[in-house]
């Protein structure tokens, strides 16, 4: 019997310990979905303001992102202190913490921090085409941490913001119009500037080919298969890719119908006297 009475007595202060942390697990849970729903409702109001004053979007996604995470370590917060835990133990901890993140997540600090910069340099923002860090593609969005790109392929390419901020980054949508170029080797017996006004003429009819400037052409070198010459047409960026391939065909054919004889590969026997 008084065992028996032992046992009710431990599971009676088992109880009264454990039923207070059930009611405030409870309640944390509660407390973090309903959390959750007003930070996602402030994100929301916040990008309709933002929206509504047409700021750029690469500001308003970056406000975004930052807002979600401020408003989550709000909500942690207040979890712990749920728990009992005081604000002051928790700011000590987290600045404890942060020495030790700082140490361990250098390269993580340092991609938030290129993060910032980005954003305050501006050197292309989401909807640009840009080439930089061994990635060419459309800006999909600039995180905290990392970009997002979307290359040719149409796969999507997470960079890193350090990676990027730290390389040469090449913007091909800031200018009015992006130059597509065409190197065309011709034979000794063409005359290699009727060969360029007849190719300027053609480019000049491609759809998609600005006709300010008009296109142009130029004589790179001379060389033991002819000669070597490039003929350049404006276009808008996002017509580059279709110009690119539309002013090949045109080329070629303007070649063919000019019956241009093709470049023939000649070995050159050069004796020396001993």
């Amino acid at each position: 019997m008084k065992d028996y009475f032992n046992d009710v007595t431990r599971f009676d202060h088992l109880f009264t310990f454990a039923v207070p942390y059930i009611w405030k697990t409870i309640f944390a849970l509660v407390f973090w979905f309903v959390g959750s729903m007003l930070v996602r409702w402030v994100q929301r109001i916040v990008v309709r303001s933002l929206e509504k004053r047409k700021v750029d979007p690469t500001l308003v996604n970056y406000a975004d992102h930052s807002l979600h995470w401020f408003l989550k370590a709000v909500l942690v917060i207040g979890i712990f202190g749920i728990f009992g835990v005081e604000s002051t133990s928790f700011s000590a901890f987290i600045a404890a913490a942060g020495v030790a993140i700082g140490v361990a997540w250098s390269g993580l600090l340092s991609n938030f921090a290129a993060g910032v910069f980005l954003i305050l340099l501006r050197p292309f923002k989401v909807g640009d085409v840009i080439s930089a860090a061994g990635v060419t593609g459309v800006v999909v969005d600039i995180g905290l941490f990392a970009t997002t790109i979307d290359n040719g392929e149409n796969s999507r390419v997470f960079v890193g913001n350090n990676k990027l901020f730290s390389d040469n980054i090449l913007n091909y949508t800031i200018n009015p119009y992006r130059i597509a170029s065409y190197k065309i080797q011709v034979d000794h017996s063409v005359d290699p500037l009727e060969a360029i006004e007849r190719f300027c003429r053609v480019l000049a009819t491609v759809p998609g080919v600005e006709p300010t400037p008009a296109p142009s052409g130029e004589i790179l070198e001379f060389n033991t298969l002819g000669t070597l010459i490039v003929v350049r047409a404006a276009t808008h960026q996002s017509a580059y890719a279709n110009i690119v391939a539309a002013g090949n065909k045109a080329i070629y054919l303007a070649s063919q119908e000019a019956r241009y004889p093709k470049v023939q590969a000649t070995s050159v026997l050069v004796s020396r006297n001993s």
